[in-house]
């Protein structure tokens, strides 16, 4: 710098060594400025710009961070297994949307319409939540021969007249396999014989399976047969309906 007049301005900071003018930077305004302007000025922080409380920092930080950490959603589906697996258990196959697949276990004693939750097994969660669960919602197929009541299994057993009058041995399905059922003499339609433990399975202990007579008369009776139910019929006379009235 040649001059006096521009080694002042230079020495005072206002030009640079090739003579440009600096232009001051504006100086922001410290808090302690902003705090001992005016004593009804309330301190703001600048937060991307905008003029947030703390409360308002706080508030958004915390949305943010419940958005990234968020659980996995739950995934359902409904299945359909067959009576007998219901009421023993098993084990069912499920095909996930993203060709994963599940073995799921059927408890023993399942009811129609009851969903097995499997935790842990449905969509990932975010920013290292945990994962939503699997909701298998199952749906029971009737039986051709069984009805389920409670923990009671229901069946009915035909039987002949002669079977009825003479009494029998009779083979009968239940739930868990073939059993030798006793006809006593003398049963009827509608006579209710139990198999005890035959049931439905249960913390509690198995239930019942409980068999209903049913009477079948020939459908090709011959001449000999109905003289000789009439005949009988004539000699020890009973109303029916009378009985079964006062059964009721």
């Amino acid at each position: 710098v040649g001059d006096e007049k521009k080694r002042a301005l230079f020495d005072s900071g206002k030009i640079d060594a090739t003579g440009a003018e600096i232009h001051e930077q504006p100086r922001h305004q410290s808090y302690r400025e902003h705090a001992e302007s005016h004593p009804d000025f309330k301190y703001q922080r600048q937060w991307n710009g905008a003029g947030l409380d703390e409360d308002d920092i706080l508030s958004s930080l915390f949305r943010q961070h419940s958005r990234a950490r968020e659980r996995g959603d739950d995934v359902h589906y409904t299945i359909a297994v067959d009576f007998i697996d219901a009421v023993l258990g098993a084990k069912k196959r499920v095909v996930m949307a993203d060709g994963r697949t599940l073995d799921v276990t059927i408890p023993a004693g399942l009811k129609d319409g009851q969903v097995l939750r499997l935790r842990g097994l449905g969509e990932p969660g975010r920013g290292g939540a945990v994962a939503g669960d699997v909701l298998v919602e199952v749906h029971v197929s009737p039986h051709p021969d069984f009805t389920r009541d409670g923990n009671t299994i229901r069946s009915v057993l035909p039987v002949t007249l002669a079977q009825a009058l003479a009494g029998a041995r009779l083979p009968v399905a239940t739930v868990s396999g073939t059993v030798n059922l006793a006809i006593p003499k003398g049963s009827n339609t509608g006579t209710l014989l139990r198999l005890r433990g035959k049931g439905v399975a249960a913390k509690t202990g198995n239930g019942d399976h409980i068999v209903e007579l049913k009477v079948i008369l020939p459908t090709s009776a011959d001449d000999d047969f109905v003289r000789a139910v009439v005949a009988w019929e004539a000699e020890h006379p009973y109303d029916p309906r009378k009985a079964v009235a006062g059964q009721s």
